[in-house]
């Protein structure tokens, strides 16, 4: 019997047909590295959820052939998960000096000791396993992102990350589209291409006309300016502090995940920020309103968030004070734009000005538009392509975008998490799946709360909760005391007499009917007691809430 040849695997474990926690696997023969390990923030129906990480145990399963962590850059979409996944692997990873200083960051917090973190630079190649992979410079809205080039066995794989075509980036080189050309006239296997913005048509703007337009309205503004943006966004933290040095105004920086980056930042030269300009918060009140800059978190509408606090009046160290001028430098993530519009109708009602991506240029995407994805596709010219990072319909139309390039639609890949992909130097097919989804993480438990807990939120939150105390005897079941009904998020008790007394009869007659029956069996009689308070209840005010009946023996 002849033996099968090896085939080159690629399989996504997080990042397609959703927005965040990309993590994607490389497998040939005992080799695996893996592209990226990150996080994604909960949806609205995963209530009291943190974060949700990718389900990592395909990697604990085969664990031994993991030759390390690959990572494109410093977002939380795509480092967030690594303290999860470490607590449980001892893997080596592997990224530039800025992403590195921000994984150190986040490990450190978590309690991980010495970690195997090796810094590399673009147009380095590092050998893992089988692998030799080759780092490319690319632009994003945070330094240091780079490309991978994958040489296997079979082929090429390209993987972009998250890129934008800037020409004029705030700092360091531009994206190396020299390499890219480079590459495609070797010959590539796989594509792998970022999705996020296929969309939208014509290009991304640069960095740099945020830049002018910060200027501008700092220029005119006559009081404080509080700037709000994501921590990571650290070309766009330069671009506000060189406007404040401009127009010499002191800068203050809010918000944990604001303080943690900017320090890491600072401490490996990727923030420039000039000696004597940065104050604590604490000494803001010592200069004029119309010297101070605030650079803070919360453009999401997080409710926890240093935005959101100053909007509802809980921020401990600052208070809004009319004339302020608030901009907000982002957009809302998909899901997030009630939480932001709340929080701009917050700061409207505080007497603040608020300027808005609707308002003014005061934000550019880090994600590059379809022309620049057709430059890309274009330059690389791969055999199979295979689009990652988006939602189904972005993954969709990146996939025809590539068939509008002339590809054949069945070298285009749409997958989704888990899905094999078998590639050899000739043919790509999907083969199977593996165990992929999303673990959710809630304060310190990790996977301990499921689909069935969420189910009950939901239901808690959306019909309340009815808890009967019964106390009855052990050996003939007799009724000792109660029923006595609390009500929580129900009805207002005081405000219901008559319907807690007539479930408190209907309870009763329950527990005289299974007393007469001779009924003592405890999962018996919270059952009788559940099924007819509840078909009592919604007869009566049509509500479904969560019944828990309490039956205690003497």
């Amino acid at each position: 019997m002849a033996k099968k040849a090896p085939k080159l695997k690629i399989i996504p474990l997080g990042g397609l047909c959703e927005v965040g926690k990309n993590m994607t696997v490389i497998e040939y023969k005992n080799d695996i590295i893996v592209i990226d390990c990150g996080m994604s923030f909960p949806e609205e129906e995963m209530l009291g959820i943190d974060v949700v990480i990718p389900d990592s145990s395909y990697l604990e399963k085969n664990q031994e052939k993991i030759r390390g962590i690959v990572l494109t850059h410093g977002h939380e979409d795509h480092i967030g998960a690594l303290p999860y996944v470490l607590q449980k692997m001892d893997i080596p990873i592997y990224g530039t000096k800025l992403t590195l200083g921000l994984v150190e960051y986040k490990l450190k917090e978590r309690g991980i000791k010495n970690p195997k973190l090796n810094i590399v630079k673009p147009d380095q190649t590092i050998s893992l396993g089988c692998f030799d992979i080759e780092f490319i410079k690319t632009t994003h809205s945070i330094p240091d992102s780079v490309a991978l080039a994958i040489h296997t066995p079979e082929g090429l794989i390209v993987h972009t990350g998250d890129f934008k075509i800037d020409y004029t980036p705030i700092k360091g080189d531009a994206i190396n589209l020299h390499k890219f050309a480079e590459l495609g006239k070797q010959g590539v296997l796989v594509l792998m291409a970022d999705s996020t913005n296929v969309e939208r048509k014509g290009y991304t703007m640069s960095e740099r006309t945020v830049g002018t337009t910060f200027k501008n309205i700092f220029m005119s503004a006559e009081h404080r300016i509080i700037v709000a943006t994501f921590a990571s966004n650290i070309h766009r933290i330069q671009q506000i502090v060189d406007a404040a040095v401009m127009f010499d105004r002191k800068i203050v920086v809010s918000g944990r995940s604001m303080v943690n980056v900017a320090k890491v930042a600072m401490e490996l030269g990727y923030l420039d920020i000039p000696e004597g300009t940065l104050i604590d918060i604490r000494d803001m009140n010592k200069y004029p309103t119309d010297k101070i800059v605030v650079i803070t978190t919360g453009t999401q509408g997080e409710p926890m968030s240093a935005l959101s606090r100053l909007a509802s009046s809980d921020h401990r160290k600052m208070t809004l004070l009319p004339g302020d001028l608030v901009i907000i430098s982002a957009t809302p993530i998909p899901g997030n734009e009630k939480g932001v519009s709340k929080v701009i109708n917050q700061l409207f009602k505080k007497g603040v000005d608020v300027i808005y991506e609707a308002l003014a240029d005061v934000h550019v995407s880090g994600h590059a538009c379809q022309e620049e994805l057709k430059l890309i596709h274009s330059l690389i010219k791969p055999k199979f392509f295979i689009p990652v990072h988006g939602e189904y319909r972005h993954l969709k139309r990146h996939a025809e975008l590539a068939k509008e390039l002339g590809m054949d639609e069945e070298n285009v890949f749409i997958a989704k998490n888990g899905a094999v992909m078998e590639f050899t130097n000739e043919k790509g097919r999907f083969n199977s799946s593996v165990t992929a989804g999303k673990i959710l993480v809630d304060g310190l438990g990790v996977g301990d709360v499921g689909n069935i807990v969420l189910r009950d939120r939901k239901h808690l939150s959306e019909d309340g909760l009815i808890v009967i105390v019964v106390t009855i005897t052990k050996e003939d079941g007799k009724v000792v005391s109660g029923p006595d009904i609390i009500s929580r998020g129900f009805v207002y008790v005081r405000e219901s007499e008559d319907l807690m007394d007539e479930a408190r009869s209907i309870v009763k007659a329950v527990l005289e009917e299974c007393e007469k029956n001779k009924i003592t069996d405890w999962a018996t009689l919270k059952t009788r007691i559940k099924d007819a308070l509840r078909d009592f209840l919604y007869e009566k005010i049509k509500r479904n809430p969560m019944i828990l009946p309490i039956i205690m023996e003497v």
